[in-house]
């Protein structure tokens, strides 16, 4: 058997294969970050995990979960800074699997320094590579040697404002469904006041509709109720603004697609982030669902005030 032939066969059978068919995930990110818990809900959802992978190990791997076949090509590596001893470069190995025809997606996490340094106190842990010196200097050694790996990411993570339960429920619906190669939208409140999305590929600005803050009856309520969501898309320019986001995201997700990018985060601003933006949000994974797309909405400083 010639050797394009031979890496087309399934063994577990003799029927032709493709490594694209193998969902290959890689994942990366801070110490601290949450990669831990990202791995467990890939397994959850039926991945087979392999933690603190040699990069110089990943061709290797990746055979191997193809050569498995069937209901087992589903599999995540999980990279950190300690594998550097192997092999520096990411980039590098990313683009030898997708020449052996493989299509890994690469997650990335990452949080505030502030937050990780609270992380690793709680813990009482130091930074792998904080040596002699603080916390601080670990975190910041890190995110530059991370640099590149966080270029090469189809989805990052922000888990500054996530709790376990929350960034485990998020990976679940990016790889849990029957479908994980399709277009998956997640369109996300956030409040101005506390800092853009880092992982949002729009940014939407609904401060340009009348605040229910200022309306007395409204004000303790969220963009999640009734009264609050009919106060704000019942205002001048809301259904037009929602309608034409939706038709952008609609008629831009088959490009998208084409082009391998399977997450796309639509960021919907306001001052606080609990009325405008959430009722906006709210409507616009609806109508995106409507439309057929793989869409939810989630509030990111919802409760924040």
């Amino acid at each position: 058997m010639s050797q394009s032939a031979e890496s087309e066969a399934t063994p577990a059978g003799g029927a032709q294969a493709n490594r694209a068919d193998t969902t290959l995930v890689v994942v990366t990110g801070l110490s601290g970050g949450g990669r831990s818990t990202v791995a467990r809900a890939l397994e959850n959802v039926g991945f087979y995990v392999v933690d603190n992978l040699p990069q110089a190990l990943m061709i290797e791997m990746a055979e191997l979960v193809f050569a498995a076949g069937g209901a087992a090509r589903r599999a995540a590596m999980v990279l950190d800074v300690r594998s550097r001893a192997f092999s520096t470069d990411l980039a590098g190995a990313i683009r030898a699997l997708k020449e052996r025809g493989f299509q890994p997606q690469v997650v990335f996490v990452e949080a505030d320094d502030d937050v990780l340094i609270r992380r690793f106190e709680s813990v009482r842990r130091s930074h792998p590579l904080q040596g002699e010196g603080r916390l601080a200097d670990g975190i910041a050694v890190e995110r530059g040697l991370l640099e590149e790996a966080r270029d090469l990411a189809d989805v990052i993570i922000d888990t500054s404002q996530l709790n376990v339960n929350q960034l485990r429920r998020r990976v679940e619906e990016l790889f849990g469904g029957e479908d994980a190669r399709r277009l998956r939208v997640t369109v996300l409140s956030f409040g101005f006041k506390y800092g853009l999305p880092p992982d949002a590929d729009f940014v939407l600005d609904a401060r340009f509709l009348p605040n229910p803050y200022w309306v007395p009856e409204l004000r303790e309520h969220t963009g999640r109720e009734s009264d609050v969501s009919r106060y704000v898309l019942g205002q001048d320019g809301a259904e037009a603004f929602v309608e034409t986001y939706a038709q952008l995201i609609g008629d831009t997700s088959p490009g998208f697609e084409r082009e391998g990018k399977r997450y796309l985060t639509v960021a919907v601003g306001c001052t606080g982030g609990k009325h405008r933006s959430v009722a906006i949000a709210e409507e616009l994974a609806s109508r995106l669902r409507a439309a057929r797309l793989a869409a939810n909405a989630q509030h990111r400083d919802l409760g924040r005030e």
